[in-house]
């Protein structure tokens, strides 16, 4: 714990907290008047995060997003404006990305079994029938009912590309509107920040040099800003003398290849979580193409011959 004058008069301290939640890290740091209500701050951080992964869980028989899944090809199921909200951002990012990003992926996700127990590849016929279950023009929406309805009996979504990120932007927000001065939360490599550090400097990141075997390239400074990282590091099979990463591709519906790493630097979490695992589908010239049309928004793009490319706007020292 630090002890600072931060900004005016009072005293602030930093404080510290990780936690095991949505089947990865999440590690906070408040700037607190005092400890104990630093700690507070966190828990009901924690709180929020875990409310948020009961919403959108695919695995809890119970959350809205289940109950959306069981009902395709049934009927439109009713449900909670947050979650609405959601779904129509993650139709806005398949649009603008061509269809990359696609929260119906999740058929495929169960054919790929990229966590070691997967024995053989699928067959081309087996992919194919599961793309016939996905497709994000077959959510309807109807935001005068509030209902969201999937078109095809055996479609399922899931937010593995963009539910970090969301539930990191709905921590920050409760601490912002509790008037909790600055922090930074890591919710398993999405990361957001407000404020500064208690001495008044910028929160800042590391970007790996992959020349560097891990070592840190640059430090850039995030300020009111947000960025995630999407990694060929994690699952990941090798069949041959090619490598099979965990993020799919929705319009193949193979791995995708090409990438070894994304990060996007955007305003929130959740859009930067989503960009990343886009990009990481498109490739490096449609990523690089998209992010330099859009604005407030940068990248750091490493391909598989671990060259590192970024857009216009990052400037690494």
């Amino acid at each position: 714990m630090t002890c600072f004058t931060y900004g005016q008069d009072k005293k602030y301290v930093t404080v510290k907290k990780s936690y095991e939640v949505m089947g990865g890290d999440f590690d906070i740091t408040v700037i607190s008047v005092d400890e104990e209500l630093g700690y507070i701050y966190i828990q009901e951080a924690l709180a929020e995060v875990q409310r948020i992964e009961k919403l959108i869980s695919s695995w809890d028989a119970e959350s809205e997003t289940s109950l959306i899944n069981k009902n395709a090809g049934i009927k439109p199921v009713p449900v909670s404006w947050e979650l609405f909200k959601l779904i129509e951002r993650s139709i806005q990012i398949s649009e603008i990305t061509n269809g990359a990003f696609d929260i119906t992926f999740t058929p495929l996700n169960d054919l790929w079994k990229l966590d070691g127990s997967m024995e053989s590849m699928p067959t081309t016929a087996n992919v194919k029938a599961r793309q016939a279950r996905i497709g994000y023009r077959n959510i309807v929406l109807n935001s005068k009912d509030q209902t969201v309805f999937l078109r095809k009996k055996g479609m399922r979504i899931s937010f593995g590309g963009i539910g970090k990120g969301f539930a990191a932007d709905k921590a920050k927000a409760l601490l912002v509107s509790k008037d909790v001065k600055a922090g930074i939360i890591n919710l398993d490599g999405d990361i957001t920040s407000w404020g500064t550090k208690v001495t008044g400097d910028k929160w800042l990141i590391g970007v790996v040099n992959p020349d560097l075997k891990g070592g840190i390239a640059s430090w850039i400074p995030i300020l009111e800003s947000s960025v995630a990282t999407t990694s060929s590091d994690g699952n990941f099979i090798m069949s041959g003398n090619k490598k099979y990463t965990h993020i799919l591709n929705p319009k193949t519906g193979f791995p995708a290849t090409g990438i070894n790493s994304v990060s996007v630097f955007a305003k929130s979490a959740e859009l930067s979580d989503a960009l990343a695992t886009s990009i990481f589908v498109m490739g490096l010239d449609a990523g690089l193409a998209l992010i330099n049309q859009l604005g407030d928004t940068e990248v750091i793009i490493v391909d598989s011959a671990n060259k590192m490319y970024k857009s216009n706007g990052v400037l690494l020292n």
